[in-house]
């Protein structure tokens, strides 16, 4: 058995290498596996040949159902698959970590049970080697319940050693290139991906069982509207056509409710050409649904619900620790429109300010040039409102919060507040000072829609490549009729980041988006010097 099999003969703490030794040291242990491999496959136990191995239990299976009836599963006979984690010589029998998806179990392998030339081989594995164990079930002097091999077969060679015992794999930037390596070398990353997914079935099991119909929508569409953001462009070679990645669904899902549909959502991914940052990846999960017959309150209530089932469901409470704070995401959340919420956090208050001049001229008094993303000569009294917000308000609402009454000129798809022309019955939820989802009272009159268009395409003649693109079938399809309609887009990403305690967007997705980069084998293999967030 190699050095690197065995932990025990370890020192207590890891000398210091120069990057040279080190990857001297990586390309010699590559160098033994493929001789290894060589050696097998001339013996005629190639192990990539395997084709099936009959795995009956998991790890964490086992675990449960001996504790839970310890007469049931003593001298059980299982069947388990794994990587090796660890391998614990001791002369005529060795004790092995096998590591599954739920974690790892101990084996036992005797020389005398499994035969001299069998066990020998099995002392030639690596750490790293995935392998096949049928056995019975018991448990060891010291309490811990394992699995007595009667065969073990060696279904695949790592050819590649894993990162080494002492620095492991923390260094972000490989952690989410190799993201397999992850995986392997951190159980509280696996558990991440396990729990988005309960996180995911949970929203919807939520709106399955209110009947809601799930849908599926264009990926590929030759407008890119439905939402203010810049499309990835590509072309369909058999229709001739430019085509955009879908950066939102909304226009679709309101074709599904002119059609009688009531309710539905789609869950998918949308794209959006923009920066990259912890809050932000190109290609993101979104819901978006749509209910009929109700308007932005009922979207408040869905939201309520729908949250905290998906909290209880993967976390067991509607209260979870984020970053350090306690977060309640049971209803009823926090209600506060945008101009209040900006008067509330030591901003000026809007209901005061009547036109755009006015707006202007108190934005160039409130420094607020950094958060319009246009230039201020071009701003409206809307534009302004939300850059006041972004600088007063939004880092401060922390626990669940709903922000009402967006500005007209900025929800080109929204029905206006009766009796205030200048605001719409629009929201967003916040939560720790960050934007989760997105909401409306549906605009269903076709000539207004018309006109909130007309108004984007001056927006972009200005220099708004954001602007929202006139989608006329979509405009055709609301002169067909559609009921009065609530809408809301949430984030899934940022959901399962809340309900996860992970710090960067990067974290809840498995492949997240990263410019190709060649890694030197050192850093690639455990970098000693881990990158902190």
């Amino acid at each position: 058995m190699t050095k690197d099999q065995n932990p025990a003969a370890a020192p207590e703490a890891a000398p210091e290498r120069d990057e040279e030794s080190l990857a001297r040291e990586l390309s010699e242990q590559q160098r033994v596996r493929r001789e290894k491999l060589a050696k097998l496959q001339a013996e005629g136990r190639d192990p990539f040949a395997i084709v099936r191995f009959g795995q009956s239990h998991h790890s964490a299976e086992i675990r449960s159902g001996y504790e839970a009836a310890p007469e049931d599963w003593e001298g059980k006979a299982v069947s388990v698959a794994g990587r090796l984690r660890s391998f614990r010589d001791m002369g005529k029998a060795s004790f092995v970590d096998l590591q599954d998806r739920d974690g790892r179990i101990q084996v036992y392998a005797k020389s005398d049970e499994l035969g001299e030339a069998e066990y020998a081989r099995v002392k030639e594995f690596d750490i790293g080697d995935i392998v096949g164990v049928e056995g019975t079930v018991f448990k060891t002097r010291r309490g811990e319940i394992s699995v007595h091999a009667s065969s073990v077969t060696l279904l695949a060679k790592a050819l590649e050693p894993l990162p080494e015992k002492y620095h492991g794999l923390q260094d972000t930037e490989v952690r989410y290139r190799r993201r397999y390596l992850d995986l392997v070398m951190n159980p509280e990353v696996m558990e991440t991906f396990r729990k988005r997914t309960r996180i995911v079935s949970a929203i919807r099991e939520y709106l399955d069982g209110r009947e809601f119909i799930e849908v599926e929508t264009p990926v590929l569409a030759t407008i890119a509207s439905g939402a203010a953001a810049r499309p990835f462009v590509t072309r369909s070679n058999a229709l001739n056509l430019q085509l955009y990645l879908r950066i939102a669904t909304e226009l679709y899902l309101k074709r599904c409710i002119v059609g009688g549909m009531e309710r539905v959502y789609d869950m998918g991914k949308n794209f959006r050409n923009e920066g990259i940052d912890v809050r932000h990846n190109p290609e993101f999960t979104m819901i978006e649904l749509y209910q009929a017959y109700t308007d932005y309150n009922g979207m408040m209530e869905l939201c309520e619900g729908l949250v905290s089932h998906a909290a209880m469901k993967a976390c067991g409470s509607t209260k979870v620790s984020y970053q350090g704070t306690e977060l309640e995401f049971a209803a009823p959340w926090r209600r506060v429109t945008m101009v209040d919420a900006v008067k509330a956090y030591g901003g000026p208050d809007f209901a005061l300010v009547r036109t755009d001049e006015e707006a202007r001229k108190l934005a160039r008094e409130l420094g607020l040039e950094a958060e319009l993303k246009k230039k201020l000569p071009d701003c409206t009294r809307g534009d302004i409102l939300v850059a006041a917000f972004e600088k007063f308000a939004e880092k401060n609402l922390i626990q669940p919060t709903f922000v009402m009454d967006y500005p007209t000129d900025i929800s080109p798809l929204t029905k206006q507040k009766p009796g205030d022309p200048t605001m719409t019955e629009r929201f967003e939820g916040f939560v720790y000072g960050r934007e989760i989802c997105n909401a409306y009272s549906e605009l269903n009159d076709p000539i207004v829609q018309r006109e909130r268009f007309a108004q984007q395409a001056k927006e972009r003649e200005l220099g708004d490549d954001e602007a929202y693109a006139l989608d006329e079938d979509f405009c055709s399809s609301l002169e067909v009729g559609m009921p009065p309609t609530g809408g809301m887009g949430i984030g899934i990403d940022r959901i399962v980041m809340f309900l996860t305690d992970a710090y960067s967007i990067r974290d809840v997705i498995l492949f997240p988006t990263m410019k190709p980069e060649a890694l030197a084998s050192a850093k690639t293999l455990g970098e000693r010097n881990p990158e902190a967030h």
